[in-house]
C-alpha cells in the first residue's frame, strides 16, 4: 500500500462545536496535522482583533482549517463519491488543499501584512514548497504533490472542480468560517442550512454546481455572509483595535530605523524592519509573541509606542465617526493641522479607514479578476447562473457596499490640561 492510500489503523476524530466531529482516516492528513507548521495555527486567531468586541471570538485558524477539511471530506466522500463527473484520484489533493489553505497566515494577519507589505498566500506557497515538515510529508506522496496542493490553493490547478471546492463564492472555506465565526461570536447571522447545500452539490465538467431545488438554501447562505461582514467582520470597534495594532508596528519600525535604543529590543521583528526576513523568521511569529512585545513596549520611553501598546493591551480604543475622505479632504487637512498644534501626532492618532464588501458577483467577460459564480443545475440539465434565477441574489449582485470611518483618541481631546480651547475646536469639527 502506498503512502497516498494508507489509512490509519483506527479513525481519529476531533470533537468540534460546528460539525460535531471531524473525521481523519488518511495517514497523510494525520501526519500533516501533526506538523509544526500546522500546529502553529493554534496560536493565530481566526478573527484577529475581533475578540476585543465579541469576547468569545478566541478560536484559531487551526479550528477553521480542520473545519474546511471536514466539509470537503464530506463532499468528496459522500456527495461526489461514485459520480462519473468526479475524478476520485483528486481526493487527496483537494483534502490537503482544504486543510492547508490558511497555512501562511501570520499573527493578526491583515494588520501585520499591511505594515510589512506581505501576502499570506505567498507564505502558504513557501511553506508548502520550502524546507518544512509539511513539505517533507507531502513529498512522501510524490515529488510533485506539494506543487499540486500549492496550485489548488492558488487557483491555478487544472481541475477547476478542485479549485471551486476551496475557492469560489460558495466554497468550503466560506461555509466553515461563517458558521464557526457566528458560533464563537454568539451572533445568529452566520447560520444557514449547510446540510441542504451539501446534499444538492453536484460535480459537472470543470465546476461544482447546485441543484436548483437547493436555491433557497444558497440564498440564505449569501445573506448570512452579507450580515456577518457588516455585523462582525467590519465591526468599527474591531477595526479601531486593528488601526492601533497597525500603528504600534509602524511606530516600532520607524523607531528602529531611526536608531532608537529600545528598552526591550524587538529581536523577532528586526529582520522585518530591515526587509531581510526568512521563512524561518516568519514562522517564529505568532500572536503570543506580538502580545508579549506589546506588554514590554508599554514601558518604553517613547510616549507614542508606550501609549499605543497600552491602548491595545488594555483595550483603550479609539473613538470613530463616519467620514468620507473623498468628500471631506479639506476637513481632514484642517484636522491634521489642529492635531499638530495640540501636540497630538496625526500620523498615529488620526486615522482614516474604509471597509468594502461585494456579497455576490457574477463573471463579466473581459473584466480583470476572474469570479467563479454560483451555477444552478436546472431539471432540464441546463446550467444557469444563480442571479438569473434568484430575485434576492439579483438584487444584491455586483453591488459593493463601502463604509468609511475616521478614528481618533477622544480621551486626549477631553482630558484636562493645556490647549483646552484648541481641543474643543477639534471636537467640534469631529461631530
Amino acid at each position: 500500500m502506498s503512502y497516498a492510500t494508507q489509512k490509519l489503523a483506527e479513525e481519529k476524530v476531533f470533537k468540534d462545536p460546528v460539525h460535531r466531529y471531524i473525521h481523519v482516516r488518511d495517514q497523510v492528513i494525520w501526519d500533516v496535522i501533526g506538523s509544526k507548521e500546522f500546529q502553529r495555527l493554534r496560536r493565530i486567531k481566526q478573527l484577529g482583533t475581533t475578540y476585543l468586541v465579541f469576547h468569545g471570538a478566541e478560536h484559531s485558524r487551526f479550528n477553521h482549517s480542520l473545519g474546511v477539511y471536514e466539509i470537503v471530506r464530506r463532499i468528496v466522500d459522500d456527495s461526489f463519491n461514485g459520480r462519473p463527473e468526479w475524478d476520485a484520484s483528486e481526493r487527496l489533493v483537494v483534502l490537503c488543499a482544504a486543510l492547508l489553505h490558511d497555512l501562511g497566515h501570520g499573527p493578526f494577519s491583515h494588520a501585520f501584512e499591511n505594515v510589512f507589505d506581505l501576502d499570506h498566500e505567498e507564505f502558504t506557497r513557501a511553506i508548502l514548497l520550502g524546507d518544512t515538515e509539511v513539505n517533507e510529508i507531502l513529498k512522501r506522496v510524490s515529488n510533485d504533490f506539494p506543487q499540486k496542493v500549492a496550485d489548488a490553493i492558488a487557483k491555478t490547478y487544472p481541475n477547476k472542480q478542485v479549485v471551486s471546492l476551496i475557492s469560489s463564492q460558495i466554497d468550503a472555506d466560506r461555509m466553515d468560517y461563517l458558521q464557526r465565526d457566528a458560533y464563537f461570536t454568539g451572533v445568529s447571522y452566520g447560520h444557514f442550512d449547510m446540510e441542504r447545500i451539501l446534499r444538492v452539490m453536484r460535480p459537472r465538467e470543470d465546476q461544482v454546481v447546485i441543484k436548483s431545488s437547493g436555491m433557497h438554501a444558497v440564498e440564505d447562505y449569501i445573506m448570512s455572509r452579507y450580515q456577518m461582514y457588516w455585523q462582525v467582520y467590519f465591526h468599527p470597534v474591531s477595526r479601531s483595535a486593528e488601526v492601533i495594532l497597525t500603528k504600534i508596528l509602524h511606530r516600532a519600525k520607524a523607531l528602529s530605523e531611526s536608531g532608537y535604543d529600545f528598552e526591550q529590543q524587538p529581536t523577532h521583528f528586526k529582520s522585518f524592519f530591515e526587509g531581510t526576513f526568512s521563512l524561518k523568521d516568519y514562522l517564529a511569529l505568532d500572536e503570543g509573541v506580538l502580545l508579549t512585545y506589546f506588554q514590554y513596549w508599554i514601558n518604553e520611553k517613547d510616549p507614542i509606542l508606550s501609549d499605543l501598546s497600552d491602548r491595545f493591551v488594555n483595550r483603550k480604543l479609539f473613538q470613530y465617526i463616519e467620514f468620507d475622505l473623498a468628500k471631506d479632504y479639506m476637513k481632514m487637512r484642517e484636522l491634521e493641522q489642529l492635531f499638530k498644534r495640540a501636540g497630538i501626532d496625526p500620523e498615529y492618532y488620526l486615522v482614516f479607514d474604509s471597509s468594502s464588501d461585494l456579497p455576490y458577483d457574477f463573471y463579466r467577460p473581459g473584466e480583470e479578476g476572474e469570479r467563479i459564480p454560483i451555477h444552478l443545475l436546472m431539471p432540464s440539465g441546463e446550467i444557469r447562473e444563480l442571479s438569473r434565477e434568484s430575485e434576492i441574489v439579483e438584487a444584491i449582485s455586483g453591488k459593493r457596499r463601502t463604509d468609511h470611518k475616521l478614528y481618533f483618541p477622544e480621551d486626549f481631546l477631553t482630558e484636562d490640561g493645556k490647549k483646552k480651547a484648541l481641543k474643543k475646536q477639534i471636537l467640534e469639527l469631529l461631530k
